[in-house]
């Protein structure tokens, strides 16, 4: 009798690859690669190898040094000798067609940069038909520029052995590869037309919606990718947002109406900002936040435990300046305090103390302290200060209330408990 044994799916490895410029120390790479790392693993692979080197800039050419790329080819084909397959490289930044070009000629394997892998997990997280046309949008836009490219990689897959093997010649190809790429183009450029059509439509569905919410005042969480606002939602709205410790686990906005003593309002989980989003993704997703534009009050989570947190807190509000959400009323709300740790100075060490050598209550008491009741310390998992965090949110919209409805006294009148999903 035969027995059939079921392997585990094979995980795909990835090495990672960044630059050291003038304006991106060692510290800031290494902690990009971190962010791009967790990226990979969102995306469903499993990371080997970092690639680093000190340039002036990034080459126009091959991103990295010849000599770089050469080196990173070598560990590949090391790999593959002691029988350990490398599925693909990514490198940190975005690459010109270009540069995708020239690198995956030298290393012939799958090459993505930090956009197309963000845009692979928008696509794998996208559920709405509205964020799935946004994404689609945005994966289009991406795409046009880089057809030459992709073609490139389809005629070496024709030569015979994938993308890594064969030369697969141009001989012959050159015509009709560039009438199908006009042809490619043409559709593309037709596709985009048609999506978006399909989300000025959904657009305009929206904000009828929106329009016929009646008087509340709305709030809506924002911040950087991971800090934990769906389960803050989940805490004042007592409902159940999907949420895990991964990035973009949220890309759909999500609507509740919450109700704090007696006072109703509508609180949207909105998708999080992250460094160097691709500007097609922003410009595809600027209808998804509308919500952050329309609202009334910002609740800006930061992750406190972050060691750049107030780098995240700029990449954060750059974004809401340029999707013209700034210069709203916002609530700072520092979470994630159970994770907080700083490092202790030696007693001979007689270099100035910086950020990370504070504790939180010192920490606390920097520039903080000037944000006065817009500044909130919590701890989202273990709902520590969240009784404050309802107080503050309470006392803000009730002053919003009453600025914006004189007349409406919402404190008597009847609201049902229904839920809006977008």
């Amino acid at each position: 009798m035969k027995e059939f044994v079921i392997s585990e799916a094979k995980v795909e490895t990835a090495v990672l690859v960044g630059i050291i410029t003038q304006t991106q120390d060692e510290r800031k790479t290494n902690e990009y690669l971190d962010e791009l790392d967790f990226l990979a693993e969102t995306a469903g692979a499993e990371v080997v190898k970092r690639f680093t080197q000190r340039l002036p800039l990034a080459n126009s050419v091959t991103y990295v040094g010849k000599g770089k790329l050469e080196e990173i080819k070598d560990y590949i084909v090391q790999e593959e000798d002691n029988g350990r397959e490398v599925g693909m490289v990514i490198f940190d930044d975005e690459l010109s067609a270009k540069q995708l070009r020239n690198i995956e000629a030298v290393l012939k394997i799958k090459i993505l940069d930090r956009t197309s892998l963000i845009l692979d997990i928008f696509a794998m997280r996208a559920q709405t038909a509205h964020a799935k046309t946004q994404v689609e949008l945005a994966q289009y836009k991406y795409m046009l520029p880089r057809l030459q490219r992709l073609w490139t990689h389809l005629e070496r897959q024709g030569g015979g052995s994938g993308a890594g093997g064969g030369k697969g010649g141009s001989v012959g190809l050159r015509g009709p590869g560039e009438t199908q790429l006009e042809m490619d183009r043409r559709i593309i450029l037709g596709r985009m037309s048609l999506l978006k059509e399909r989300l000025a439509e959904i657009d305009k569905q929206k904000s009828t919606q929106r329009k016929n919410r009646g008087r509340m005042i709305r709030v809506a969480l924002v911040g950087y990718t991971n800090v934990g606002k769906s389960t803050i939602m989940n805490l004042l709205s007592k409902s159940e947002v999907f949420a895990e410790n991964k990035l973009f686990a949220t890309l759909d906005t999500t609507v509740r109406k919450v109700i704090i003593d007696n006072l109703p309002f509508l609180l949207s989980d909105t998708v999080g900002f992250i460094r160097k989003l691709p500007t097609d993704l922003v410009e595809s997703f600027k209808s998804t936040l509308d919500e952050v534009r329309e609202a009334d009050l910002l609740v800006h989570v930061v992750d406190i435990s972050h060691p750049g947190f107030e780098e995240q807190i700029e990449v954060v509000n750059k974004t809401l300046a340029d999707i013209d959400g700034g210069g709203k009323p916002m609530i700072l709300v520092f979470n994630k305090i159970d994770a907080y740790h700083h490092v202790e100075k030696a007693e001979d060490d007689l270099t100035p103390r910086t950020k990370e050598n504070l504790t939180l209550e010192e920490l606390m008491k920097t520039w903080m302290s000037k944000l006065n009741d817009n500044c909130i310390f919590i701890s989202a998992r273990e709902k520590i200060n969240i009784d404050d965090l309802r107080k503050v949110v309470y006392d803000r919209v009730k002053q919003l209330h009453v600025q914006k409805y004189p007349y409406n006294n919402f404190l008597y009148q009847v609201y049902d408990e229904e839920e809006i999903e977008e």
